[in-house]
């Protein structure tokens, strides 16, 4: 296989805040719509965060999720939230790509990497529960593999008979762009000839919730207006907003997929990730780590600075963490002024940890073929700092978009970027 063959895009599938499925999805971020409402998975009284990013449920809304439309009603018990969101947005990119391997080469071919952040944090949490409550005797023979992380990952390739590579970075809110990553190298290396990628989260819980709030971490200050409360790049955020999801995207070369018929609908040109070495949850306050990330990321594109047209960024609505992606992507793009988009959609969607990534890839992918930047919502006095580019404040814009650049960065201190271009 030559390195020649541009890897690409042939499907998507997302379950988010926004809804279910990638058209739902674009459509409501596009209008301003915000996914982030008071809180009601528990009683949220005593803790100082109330709100959060929740997938619409069917009793919520008749478009809403149904584990039952991706399960058995037998199988439900045996698979955490975050494995059920995983399947679903892995069904909807399937379906787009129209991949499902009959023979055993094209399944041997088949790698599948499903990132996440933490697992599944909710059959551990109810695990926990039980054996204090009722003890061992009481505890379901599937709560292990309900709550390991790779297991999002192992039912996917099982539902699929996916028989290549398996893998799933756990790498905080940077896991599922390296898990896109890992896939890309996978299919540079020949030992997989498409790539089922992506990341899912699902863990509001009280411990998460209180946890994250004690690390204050979250934002506090719009439990009476939660859809003003993520607001990267502007003077009133005071932190970020749990959310859930998940994000699934197929990828290979150009050849292989246009061998098969597929439709290609953009190009992953280019990947780069990085390591701080600062500390455990904040990075460097002059971006050092993302902005080797990013510069990395437009090497393998062989790219110039002045091509990218959009950066949907990482900022996730803490004061710390915007600040220094801003400072990165000054010293990465110096010069671009309000020639360069920077949006973070998280503040539509919240922060969905680690399949963040693989989300906003997806609006990145929609943003370059419909030629619209994404609004960054409840910007009413921007940072000084941030307010040097086009920051599209809370309406979408149109604009001709060839490359996208796209951030994710996570606890520990990793980084990974990625470049996406519109196919011509």
């Amino acid at each position: 296989m030559s390195t020649g063959d541009p890897i690409v895009v042939t499907g998507m599938g997302v379950v988010s805040p926004l809804g279910i499925g990638v058209e739902t999805n674009w459509r409501n971020l596009i209008r301003g719509q915000s996914g982030i409402v008071f809180n009601t998975r528990f009683d949220v009284r005593d803790f100082s965060c109330k709100i959060a990013g929740l997938v619409p449920s069917r009793e919520d809304d008749r478009d809403g999720f149904d584990p039952l439309n991706y399960l058995e009603s037998k199988d439900l018990k045996k698979t955490d939230l975050f494995i059920q969101y995983a399947l679903a947005a892995t069904q909807e990119a399937l379906q787009q790509a129209n991949w499902a391997p009959e023979t055993e080469a094209e399944k041997q071919a088949t790698a599948t990497i499903i990132a996440t952040g933490v697992g599944g944090f909710l059959s551990m949490m109810q695990a926990a529960d039980t054996l204090k409550e009722k003890g061992p005797r009481r505890l379901s023979p599937f709560v292990v593999p309900s709550f390991l992380a790779n297991l999002a990952a192992g039912q996917v390739s099982i539902r699929h008979g996916f028989k290549g590579p398996i893998g799933t970075p756990v790498t905080a809110c940077a896991a599922s762009l390296q898990a896109l990553g890992d896939g890309m190298r996978l299919i540079r290396s020949g030992e997989a000839e498409i790539a089922v990628c992506g990341g899912s989260d699902a863990c509001v819980h009280p411990v998460a919730i209180g946890g994250f709030a004690a690390a204050r971490a979250l934002s506090t200050g719009y439990n009476d207006r939660p859809a003003e409360a993520s607001r990267p790049f502007d003077k009133g955020h005071d932190g970020f907003v749990l959310s859930e999801g998940a994000a699934t995207i197929v990828i290979e070369t150009l050849s292989h997929a246009l061998g098969r018929g597929a439709k290609p609908v953009a190009q992953l040109s280019g990947y780069g990730t990085s390591a701080d070495a600062y500390h455990v949850t904040a990075g460097s306050p002059d971006g050092a780590g993302a902005r080797m990330a990013m510069q990395r990321a437009l090497n393998m594109a062989k790219l110039g600075y002045a091509e990218i047209d959009y950066i949907n960024a990482h900022s996730t609505s803490t004061p710390v963490g915007d600040a220094a992606e801003i400072a990165a992507i000054k010293a990465v793009f110096p010069e671009r002024g309000k020639n360069l988009a920077v949006t973070s959609t998280k503040s539509a969607t919240g922060h969905l940890l680690g399949a963040a990534g693989a989300v906003e890839a997806i609006y990145s992918v929609m943003a370059l073929n419909e030629g619209i930047v994404p609004p960054s919502l409840n910007i009413s006095e921007p940072e000084p700092d941030a307010n040097c580019f086009d920051l599209a404040p809370n309406e979408a814009k149109k604009k001709t978009l060839n490359h996208v650049l796209t951030n994710g960065f996570g606890f520990g201190g990793v980084n990974a970027s990625l470049v996406l271009s519109r196919l011509v």
